[in-house]
């Protein structure tokens, strides 16, 4: 039988207590410092977990360049209907947008770059609306 498990993504950061703020914020969740300080936990009401760690080197990945890749990046699912007030809220808390194309309906993917650089995503979910 296998051994109960949970996961976290965790983000290197020059400075995590911005990011985890930024994240915190834009997904309506809690933060709090974890067992050592330089290690913020985000928590979101629905259990999407993400924290961020100190790294003074840190430095964030580049996308679109092929010559280095941008090794992973988050993909937060958004009713199709609300991803222009999405969109507002993450410009609005810091981000920065990465490809600023108007796809629109359910295919509509819009990047980003958190305060420190790692790469998110914005993807439409069709027939989840708030409507």
């Amino acid at each position: 039988m296998a051994v109960a498990k949970s996961s976290v993504l965790v983000l290197d950061a020059a400075e995590p207590e911005e990011l985890a703020e930024f994240y915190a914020r834009f997904l309506g969740g809690t933060s709090r410092v974890a067992s050592h300080p330089d290690y913020i936990e985000i928590v979101e009401p629905s259990g999407v977990r993400i924290a961020v760690r100190r790294d003074r080197g840190a430095a964030p990945p580049s996308w679109p360049r092929p010559d280095t890749s941008q090794q992973s990046h988050l993909h937060f699912l958004v009713p199709e209907d609300t991803m222009d007030q999405a969109e507002r809220e993450a410009i609005d808390l810091g981000a920065r947008p990465l490809e600023t194309r108007d796809n629109g309906g359910p295919f509509d993917v819009r990047r980003y770059a958190d305060p420190a650089g790692h790469p998110f995503v914005l993807a439409a979910r069709e027939g989840h609306g708030t409507t």
